[in-house]
């Protein structure tokens, strides 16, 4: 699979950077005054500096949550998510949604969690079981 690249804004660029390297272990690719480029999970994700374009998230109910409508994340396997579901517990880190199984018994049945970044960005990590459920209806 190729990696895919995100931009996103950010109000704060030193506590984005703290957090994506503190908080989910991503390494600095290229940055300037204006713009950090991370490793997240081999992808790329660019945090721009533009405060004014830091919005509210709004949120829809999924499976009795009020999921943020705007987000991005990844889906790791199994064991991954659960050492990153552990290392933000144990970090403290406020979730949107704490970790969590969705769709219980139904196809899709996933973990899930939801943080947010200093910038307002909505991030959701997510594994599944048998992941040839990715798509499944």
């Amino acid at each position: 699979m190729n990696p895919f690249h995100l931009a996103i804004p950010v109000s704060d660029l030193e506590a984005t950077r703290v957090f994506y390297v503190n908080t989910l272990g991503c390494e600095i690719g290229r940055f300037s005054d204006q713009w950090i480029d991370f490793n997240f999970f081999g992808h790329q994700v660019t945090a721009h500096l533009k405060p004014e374009a830091v919005e509210v998230v709004l949120s829809n109910s999924v499976d009795g949550e009020d999921v943020p409508v705007r987000h991005f994340g990844l889906v790791l396997p199994w064991e991954e998510w659960q050492d990153l579901s552990e290392r933000l517990q144990n970090l403290s880190v406020d979730f949107i949604i704490k970790p969590t199984m969705r769709f219980r018994g139904q196809a899709g049945e996933q973990a899930t969690m939801f943080i947010k970044d200093p910038g307002n960005n909505a991030l959701e990590f997510k594994a599944f079981k048998h992941p040839s459920m990715l798509f499944d209806s």
